[in-house]
């Protein structure tokens, strides 16, 4: 159990941390790229400027918490629950997001180009200035979001749900 677990500037490059309970864990600047966080629990753990390039984060528990700045390049996190998370301004460029929960997460300035958020549950998520390039939002639920000053150049959002949403 690293449950409250001060990681600061902890090197986890490749850790096999499947399952692990990281709640409330503080991960600032850690090196956890290509580590295995498969259903982990980090609700409200804290991983500004963190490294989480090519991190296994699939059906991880990610609700509440900080990924400022994070890298999470090529991350996978299909059915990963982000709901209320705060990745303003993370660069998630490639990263898989089929049928992640991000309702109401903070995408303030994101990096999402070429992700793939296939049926994402994007409702109430405030993605202002997010860069979608070439992103794939295929039937997935943007409602109310906001999507203001957003780059969805080349972005697939056929079937997606915009009622509501913020295109301004």
């Amino acid at each position: 159990d690293l449950g409250k677990a001060n990681l600061k500037n902890a090197n986890l490059s490749g850790a096999d941390l499947y399952g692990a309970n990281l709640s409330n864990a503080n991960l600032k600047k850690a090196n956890l790229s290509g580590a295995n966080l498969k259903k982990a629990r980090m609700n409200q753990a804290k991983l500004n400027g963190a490294n989480l390039s090519d991190t296994n984060l699939e059906g991880a528990s990610l609700s509440m918490t900080i990924f400022i700045r994070a890298k999470l390049r090529n991350a996978n996190l299909h059915r990963a629950d982000l709901g209320m998370a705060n990745l303003n301004s993370a660069d998630l460029t490639d990263a898989n997001l089929t049928e992640a929960n991000l309702m109401f997460a903070k995408l303030n300035r994101a990096i999402l180009i070429g992700a793939n958020l296939t049926k994402a549950n994007l409702k109430g998520a405030d993605l202002t200035g997010a860069h979608l390039y070439n992103a794939i939002l295929f039937r997935a639920n943007l409602r109310r979001a906001n999507l203001s000053d957003a780059v969805l150049s080349g972005a697939n959002l056929r079937g997606a749900d915009l009622k509501g949403a913020n295109l301004s």
